[in-house]
């Protein structure tokens, strides 16, 4: 099976967020997991996208507010 990779632009267009939010979350440790692959090249692997959107699957929005 080969492992998708895409740079921060095509993972938060993935994911439906902004690059600076994802950007945020890659420096603060709530964001997916990623790989540097030089000083400035950072890629996320599809599955590790799709594992973390699945960590935020919620029925309803007071759940945001019990947690």
């Amino acid at each position: 099976m080969t492992q998708g990779y895409v740079r921060t632009a095509d993972a938060a267009k993935y994911l439906g967020i902004g690059q600076s939010t994802l950007e945020r979350k890659r420096i603060d440790g709530t964001g997916p997991k990623f790989r540097q692959l030089g000083a400035k090249i950072i890629v996320y692997a599809l599955a590790d996208l799709d594992e973390w959107a699945s960590q935020s699957v919620m029925s309803s929005t007071s759940e945001r507010l019990a947690g």
